[in-house]
């Protein structure tokens, strides 16, 4: 009977490379991470050697990010996110505007559209709460006061960051669509066939 080890070839060799790049990370002083991105370049499609199933790996990459999140809320309640939202919303609301609007002006500069200023300048205000927990679980600060802060602070940008997205997306979309309306408009005026 045949069996499908993609699976398992993705699992096992994951598992292998990121043992092997955390420690050689923490040999060299690095974060763990570091190792594990490694892991994740060497299995992919631009190296040589063993290329993981990136379907596989994008499902198994979701678990894992699903579980990092389900630990970190075993650790806090919703009494602690409130104490400190007096300084994590206004900072989450704070870097959002910033690094939106400067990523939105350095796009502009490059002759993009506005909409496509937008998703970029979003894409760059997002920090990463799976690596920001991370780091913060392995120096043993998650229930430290800045710790508590710098959670309050993610959860405050993932709050505002997808109705962000969607509506920035949305622009994006629509500024696409006038696009095309406007060249398919000139492309017809242009043609011969076209009715007076």
């Amino acid at each position: 009977m045949p069996h499908e080890t993609t699976l398992i070839a993705t699992i096992v060799m994951g598992l292998v490379l990121a043992f092997a790049g955390g420690f050689i990370a923490s040999k060299l002083r690095l974060p763990p991470l570091v190792g594990y991105l490694l892991a994740g370049v060497a299995m992919g499609p631009f190296t040589p050697g063993f290329v993981g199933d990136e379907a596989v790996a994008s499902q198994l990459a979701e678990i894992g990010v699903i579980l990092l999140m389900f630990g970190v809320g075993l650790h806090f309640s919703i009494k602690d996110l409130l104490a400190v939202r007096r300084i994590a919303i206004p900072g989450a609301v704070g870097q959002i505007l910033v690094a939106t609007a400067l990523a939105t002006g350095l796009a502009r500069l490059w002759g993009w559209p506005l909409g496509a200023g937008l998703v970029f300048g979003l894409a760059l205000s997002v920090a990463s709460t799976v690596v920001l927990l991370r780091a913060l679980e392995e120096r043993r600060m998650l229930d430290s006061v800045n710790g508590r802060i710098a959670v309050g602070w993610l959860i405050g940008c993932c709050c505002r960051r997808w109705p962000a997205r969607s509506g920035a997306t949305s622009l994006l979309s629509g500024a696409r669509a006038a696009a095309w309306a406007r060249r398919s408009g000139s492309r017809s005026a242009r043609s011969p066939c076209s009715s007076p």
